[in-house]
């Protein structure tokens, strides 16, 4: 697979959570968070070790972002039964906010099980969905897609209606036995919501990943109809026009996004698309 395909196509599957928003840590970057916390049982005690809160995305964290998990971590585990979920939610922001997603999702994941709300079950679905997205190696991407699965399905569950969840938990299916059941799942949620952007958008990617550029298209123009000023959508609807030979229409989509969108990642794959289209 080309360079800048395959760069564009890791970043897709990368997308954690928010809508389109690709990670600001991506592709080789990616580090090696300690499992340490995630090993425990569920309903173990949360004494995590913490060397786990100190590497993730190749980066140690600094001495006052340490000092920051060590007050919170020990405020959730000396907190009473009343205040502990709400400590743990707190932990596992900072954790998130710090793009530590492994421990992130091990404190969403105890908050669900103190407190087993839609939310809190749908924070852990989403959180475990972030670790997902940076995973490694395979065997922690499957070990991390069945803990996304396992909370989002609960989640569904209780709140059928929580399309962007079951077009998240889809995408975990990618790359398991059963890739086919991602598909039909995105094209159930696009069947309740024929706009769901996010469905949308991961459909696109699906195609791209199977070489469907005509399809993968004419997804992202499906997006761009109802909203204009998605500019991941239209970076994307100017990879797949480069993969289709249309340069002329390339060239101006690319053009519009490298005004639009800021973020270096996109910036930096638009350069390697214009070499191509140059040559």
């Amino acid at each position: 697979m080309k360079k800048s395909i395959l760069l564009s196509c890791v970043l897709a599957v990368a997308l954690v959570g928010t809508l389109f928003s690709l990670p600001k840590v991506v592709v080789n970057t990616k580090g090696k968070e300690v499992d340490q916390e995630r090993s425990q049982p569920a309903a173990a005690s949360t004494e995590a070790a913490p060397e786990a809160a100190t590497k993730h995305d190749g980066a140690a964290l600094t001495p006052d972002q340490l000092k920051t998990i060590d007050r919170l971590r020990s405020g959730f585990n000396q907190a009473n039964a009343k205040d502990k979920a709400s400590a743990g939610i707190e932990l596992s922001n900072k954790f998130a906010e710090l793009q530590k997603f492994d421990s992130a999702g091990f404190y969403a994941e105890q908050v669900a099980i103190l407190a087993p709300t839609v939310e809190n079950i749908l924070r852990t679905g989403d959180r475990y969905y972030e670790a997902y997205g940076f995973a490694v190696n395979d065997e922690k991407a499957k070990n991390l897609g069945t803990k996304t699965r396992e909370y989002y399905e609960k989640a569904l569950k209780l709140n059928p209606g929580l399309l962007a969840a079951k077009a998240n938990m889809a995408m975990t299916y990618v790359n398991t036995e059963n890739p086919m059941a991602g598909i039909l799942m995105l094209r159930e949620v696009i069947d309740t919501d024929p706009t769901n952007e996010l469905a949308l958008f991961n459909l696109g990617i699906l195609s791209m990943r199977s070489n469907q550029y005509s399809k993968a298209s004419d997804r992202f123009r499906q997006i761009l109809t109802n909203n204009p000023a998605n500019t991941k959508a239209k970076f994307y609807l100017g990879l797949t026009l480069v993969e289709l030979g249309d340069k002329e229409q390339a060239r101006k989509v690319l053009a519009e996004v490298k005004k639009e969108e800021k973020d270096p990642v996109i910036q930096q794959a638009i350069g390697e698309l214009e070499t191509r289209l140059n040559n």
